[in-house]
């Protein structure tokens, strides 16, 4: 379970340890942020667009995307505080540099954007570093998604792909959970879910399905300012949805059809036994009409009627009585 932060944090390194507290809290198994250098990531002219809405934190989009950035130290902190939380520290590195530093602070995987789905280049470089890669697939054909596959292949095989849809916040009707079965179909690799729904419902149902990694956005407070607040969960939903997916996780069990020790005595008490439905004489010949069934269950069961059919009373047997097979021969 990859509690995903973001850029939930506002440029602010005490509400991403917040976040962090929040994600331990909700019994995630990782905590996740983005890292972007924004001088190599925009053209000058995509840094000076105006960017000026109710979600900016600044007037061009160069300068809304710096204002939510950590510092390089900032992320060493949070790595250390979250791995003191028991925590998988992550984050998302959008180009080169970043994927370059958060290699050289010791970062144990990498999860990578949608949005660099069919950045091949970029793919190909974080693949040679040989550490595990998750790989989003918004935004996407599956022939992209089969491409990038096989570019990682190539250099790491330890790869996880992820459902997604890449709309903030998602609409059920775009968020086709049967993707799962093409990708366990066409790829030799765990499959999982990434998610900007509202509610808690669709990765429940994904783990379900075999999902066997899930990643959803966080927040403090869904109403913050900022573009991914809406599709976040607070802290309570973040919780629930955890407690349900560990509970489908364990619900998934066997595939080998067996009555549980669990169950033992409640089967004694519930299922039914064959039953003396007249007095029955001892050298009596059984047969069907001198049969019912009745509980408890630790006699003769009913699906053996066939089988006691024709055998012998060696004792007399009263009314009511449940039957064993040593009452006969």
């Amino acid at each position: 379970m990859i509690a995903e932060a973001g850029i939930n944090h506002q440029g602010d390194l005490k509400i991403a340890i917040k976040l962090v507290d929040i994600a331990a809290f909700a019994g995630a198994d990782c905590v996740k942020f983005q890292k972007r250098n924004i001088k190599s990531l925009l053209t000058k002219e995509g840094f000076d667009k105006p960017y000026e809405n109710s979600n900016s934190f600044g007037k061009t989009y160069g300068e809304h995307r710096l204002a939510l950035e950590l510092s390089e130290e900032d992320f060493k902190q949070l790595k250390e505080y979250a791995e003191s939380k028991g925590l998988i520290f992550l984050a998302s590195p959008w180009d080169v540099e970043s994927a370059d530093f958060l290699d050289s602070i010791g970062m144990v995987a990498f999860k990578m954007a949608s949005a660099d789905l069919g950045n091949l280049p970029f793919l190909e470089h974080v693949a040679k570093k040989g550490k595990p890669m998750i790989v989003s697939t918004g935004m996407a054909y599956l022939d992209e998604v089969e491409r990038a596959y096989n570019l990682i292949k190539e250099h790491n095989d330890e790869i996880i792909i992820l459902q997604c849809t890449s709309t903030y916040p998602s609409e059920f009707h775009d968020i086709n959970l049967n993707i799962l079965k093409t990708y366990q179909e066409k790829f030799d690799c765990p499959i999982g879910y990434s998610g900007h729904e509202r509610g808690i419902a669709i990765p429940v149902a994904a783990v379900a399905m075999g999902a066997q990694v899930i990643e959803r956005h966080f927040t403090i407070d869904r109403t913050m300012k900022g573009g991914d607040h809406a599709a976040s969960l607070e802290p309570g939903g973040l919780k629930k949805m955890i407690r349900d997916l560990r509970a489908v996780e364990q619900s998934l069990g066997s595939f080998e059809k067996k009555k549980l020790d669990s169950e033992i005595n409640v089967a004694l008490k519930l299922k039914k036994s064959l039953t003396s439905a007249k007095p029955i004489k001892e050298g009596t010949v059984i047969t069907r009409d001198l049969l019912t069934a009745k509980c408890p269950g630790d006699g003769i069961p009913p699906s053996e009627i066939d089988n006691l059919i024709g055998k012998i009373a060696n004792r007399i047997i009263e009314t009511d009585k449940i039957l064993y097979w040593e009452y006969f021969q």
